[in-house]
């Protein structure tokens, strides 16, 4: 296991640089001098430094768990991009932040991604905005990486165009192939089996991304989700089932071998 991008102590201020519309998504890149180029696959504590906990309700509450999408060291240190959408209050706020706002994130956290062993390809499985950390492992792994997109519709699947010639599939058939991404994963499989799956996307698309792995003993790393309020193991909030026993996600995670899972379906996380 390759040592983890550890994150500086406390939360800082990072100040909103660019925001740009990627179909239904956005896209938010700011400056982080203070902090380290993070790994693939990690991930950042985000609120915004103002009204947060103001709005209906005083909602939201809570930091929100956001993967990096890309990363880049330039003369004013790093500069770090996250791929955001409008579901609810927290990511609501964000997605209205713009240039000169601050955004208050804590991190890079977590386990990343690990590289594959000599003679196997890696492969990038993603699914709506979870094709976020597959941005980021790309431009570590290569850009000839191969990369299986699925999304809802059209819209959301502009969000392919944030990796180099992804092969795209849509639930509704308005762009690409006309089905599910895992679809599009077999076929793969098919004609090339020595493959190291990395995959990130809504829990039944893990699933079965998972469970597709394990019939054809096809090695997988799999970025899950779940209910985050620290990011730093105190909660206990993100604790998810192995087939070794409970584990945070924040801390062992969110990248977790594939063969320590009976299921990417957790109860109790939302799913």
């Amino acid at each position: 296991m390759s040592e983890r991008t550890v994150a500086p102590f406390g939360r800082r201020a990072a100040r909103v640089l660019d925001r740009r519309r990627c179909g239904s998504y956005v896209v938010l890149r700011c400056a982080d001098p203070e902090g380290p180029r993070p790994q693939g696959g990690q991930f950042y504590m985000l609120t915004a430094a103002e009204r947060w906990g103001g709005g209906a309700g005083e909602r939201p509450f809570l930091p929100r768990a956001f993967s990096v999408l890309r990363a880049r060291t330039g003369p004013g240190g790093t500069e770090l991009e996250f791929l955001l959408e409008d579901v609810g209050p927290g990511t609501k706020r964000l997605c209205e932040l713009g240039p000169g706002d601050e955004l208050l994130l804590l991190g890079p956290l977590g386990a990343g991604f690990e590289p594959p062993a000599a003679g196997r390809r890696p492969l990038l499985v993603g699914g709506g905005v979870g094709i976020a950390p597959l941005a980021i492992w790309q431009d570590e792994l290569g850009a000839a990486t191969p990369a299986l997109l699925g999304f809802r519709d059209a819209a959301r699947a502009k969000g392919a165009a944030l990796l180099h010639a992804a092969v795209v599939a849509t639930d509704d058939g308005s762009i690409g192939h006309h089905g599910l991404v895992t679809e599009l994963l077999e076929a793969e499989l098919d004609s090339s089996p020595a493959a190291v799956v990395y995959t990130c996307g809504p829990p039944p698309m893990l699933e079965a991304v998972r469970a597709l792995c394990a019939e054809r003993s096809t090695e997988a790393q799999l970025a899950l989700e779940s209910g985050m309020a620290c990011g730093f193991g105190a909660c206990f909030g993100c604790v998810v089932p192995t087939r070794t026993g409970l584990v945070r996600l924040c801390i062992e995670g969110p990248v977790i071998d594939a063969s320590r899972l009976e299921t990417a379906i957790v109860a109790g996380a939302g799913h």
